[in-house]
């Protein structure tokens, strides 16, 4: 069977208020590893002043100021310049985010699999959390 090293990647622009991600955002990113469900390689702290300049900080350079020490990045860098503009520009002036690159590895299998039987994905979409939450609730009045 083939055997993927990866299953696929996300890019997650993750907004907070302040200048950095509050305790629980943590905690659940460090629980997402910890159990194994992502596999996080990449992670920056993006943020955009009131003039409209961008600045990152790769978790490296400073995880233990931000409270995220103790989480290992397995690509660190996989996160390009073009990535970080790209992800910027969603960004309002006076706000930060963090950047996160997560590997999905629940569905390393599924990829591995469906490669070997050639198959291919044809098509995905991501629908946010709350869009689901709202609409299923809505379903149940």
């Amino acid at each position: 069977m083939t055997e993927y090293a990866y299953g696929p990647v996300e890019i997650l622009l993750l907004g907070f208020d302040g200048n950095q991600p509050r305790a629980a955002l943590r905690e659940a990113l460090a629980d997402l590893v910890v159990e194994g469900s992502i596999r996080l390689l990449d992670l920056l702290l993006v943020s955009v002043d009131e003039t409209g300049g961008i600045s990152s900080a790769e978790l490296e350079d400073g995880a233990d100021g931000y409270g995220l020490g103790g989480l290992v990045l397995a690509a660190s860098g996989v996160a390009a310049d073009e990535d970080i503009l790209e992800m910027a520009a969603h960004l309002a002036p006076g706000t930060s985010a963090a950047l996160a690159v997560i590997e999905h590895t629940w569905a390393r299998q599924l990829a591995s699999a469906l490669a070997e039987s050639g198959g291919y994905v044809i098509h995905t979409d991501r629908i946010p959390a709350p869009v689901v939450n709202a609409a299923l609730a809505e379903l149940a009045d």
